[in-house]
């Protein structure tokens, strides 16, 4: 038996080490709350290759000591390069300013460190969590059989949306789940549907073509009766409808399908509907707009991400389906984690896990519920209403400015246009845009996104700060149209010589 002396252990949570708990988050707050408070761009504009090489110059293997020398030193190597979202003029993904009641659970959320995929490792959290979910269910307009779960986002929960669809459709059509099944299964989706359609059919072991896309009309939503006529097509080829995508705010667009009636295309075939209400599931909080999502009801199953527009942490999306039953095609036993039970005093300790297409699983519902309790639906609703109205003021500016077009008037919060003054060759303002794009990201004054519609190439502005004015849009706008001219001037110049 050794003599020596233990090794010193690292500071771990526990009644030993709450006074370094204290002063280690004393420190972290401080730090953020000092750069937010400072943050005068959007983002540094530093050069992706010089942070590559600050990284990369740091020695894992040569640990610094303390909590106080690595958040040091994490200012030079990420915080003081980070995106603020924050910042008004930050315009360009998805990604929403926060709730502090929301970072405050969060912080709660990471030290208990709850598991949330059986009653052993979440005990209380799991009735939480399910709380929410019911919650949200009702929201939707579900009845008492809805059920759902939390996931990491929206890709993962389409993806868990479409395994259950696809487990439906097997069933009803009576095809193995084998490739050969698979192989006759088809996803009907429009082009503004969001990538991880295509790639949750793949992930499924479906065919390359298996996203059949339906028309849309001039404002890119669904056609219902292009929609009919697919199914038709499909029947006729003796290929079977595993589920019908509907979109409530298409990513660049935020348009909104027309919910009701291909609900009622749906109904008619018999084919499982799945909204992807990632981005417009916020107007449930909406008294002003939530009749937008008219018909959501009707869906087998809805996307819902709390992390875009009711102003949550990355991450908090969830999953939701009309009839709770349909999750059992996700279910699964481990004579370790959630057997079969025999013993009637553990009926009342419900298991997640079975409900889902992960095991660990944080504690992500904390912050919904927390900002619920402390600011409330009607809050979090009048914010997003904030943004909206400012969408149609900034289509305003756009439309009354010579040298902008406007793709279409916004459906939610996103504004797509173009630099392109009369006379101006499309291939060139395609070329501007990229270069805008660019130039505004390493200039850090200002962030916005470029997208394809249509065969052409958009700037795109994302409203998700109900702190951005237009004023600082308009100034935004300015930066665009200067460096716009200043593209057009340099291929002039290069053109002459």
């Amino acid at each position: 038996m050794s003599d020596a002396a233990p090794a010193a252990v690292p500071s771990l949570l526990s009644e030993d080490a709450v006074t370094d708990y204290r002063a280690a988050m004393h420190l972290a707050v401080d730090t953020v709350a000092d750069l937010v408070a400072s943050a005068d761009r959007p983002y540094s504009g530093a050069d992706p290759a010089a942070l590559t090489q600050t990284v990369s110059a740091v020695d894992l293997d040569r640990p610094l000591g303390s909590v106080e020398a690595a958040l040091g030193e994490l200012r030079s190597v990420w915080l003081d390069s980070a995106v603020w979202f924050h910042h008004p003029r930050y315009l360009s993904h998805l990604n929403c300013p926060v709730l502090v009641s929301s970072l405050a659970a969060d912080a709660l959320a990471s030290a208990v460190n709850t598991s949330m995929d059986t009653w052993d490792q979440s005990a209380a959290a799991t009735q939480l969590e399910r709380q929410v979910v019911a919650w949200t269910a009702q929201r939707i307009g579900f009845d008492g059989r809805a059920d759902g779960i939390f996931t990491s986002g929206g890709t993962a929960s389409n993806q868990q949306a479409l395994t259950l669809a696809r487990q439906d459709a097997l069933e009803r059509a009576g095809l193995p789940v084998a490739p050969e099944g698979f192989d006759r299964l088809r996803v009907l989706a429009t082009d503004q549907s969001h990538f991880s359609v295509n790639l949750a059919t793949r992930t499924l072991g479906l065919r390359p073509d298996a996203v059949v896309t339906v028309p849309t009309d001039e404002t890119h939503r669904m056609e219902p009766t292009a929609l009919r006529a697919q199914l038709d097509r499909l029947a006729e080829a003796d290929l079977v409808p595993m589920a019908v995508v509907a979109t409530a705010g298409t990513t660049d667009l935020g348009v909104v399908d027309p919910l009701v009636d291909v609900a009622a295309v749906c109904a008619a075939a018999g084919v499982w509907l799945h909204v992807d209400a990632a981005y417009g599931g916020g107007l449930l909080t909406s008294r002003r707009h939530r009749g937008r999502l008219a018909g959501i009801h009707l869906a087998d199953s809805v996307t819902i991400d709390f992390h875009k527009t009711w102003f949550q942490p990355v991450a908090a999306s969830a999953v939701l389906v009309r009839d709770g039953a349909a999750l059992r095609h996700v279910a699964h036993h481990a004579d370790y984690l959630n057997p079969v039970r025999t013993d009637p005093r553990r009926a009342a300790m419900p298991d997640q896990v079975g409900k889902s297409l992960q095991t660990t699983r944080r504690f992500d519902a904390l912050k919904v519920w927390t900002s619920l309790r402390v600011e409330g639906a009607d809050a979090i609703g009048a914010m997003l209403d904030r943004v909206i109205d400012l969408a149609g003021e900034v289509a305003d500016l756009v439309e009354d400015d010579p040298r902008l077009r406007l793709a279409q008037r916004p459906a939610l919060s996103t504004v797509l246009f173009r630099f392109e003054p009369e006379g101006t060759d499309p291939l060139e303002a395609d070329r501007v845009a990229d270069e805008v794009v660019t130039r505004l990201l390493l200039a850090g004054t200002a962030m916005i996104a470029r997208t394809r519609l249509d065969g052409q190439v958009w700037l795109k502005l994302t409203l998700l700060n109900p702190r951005t004015s237009v004023e600082d849009v308009r100034a935004v706008l300015d930066e665009v149209c200067a460096v716009a001219d200043d593209c057009a001037r340099t291929e002039l110049l290069e053109v002459a010589r």
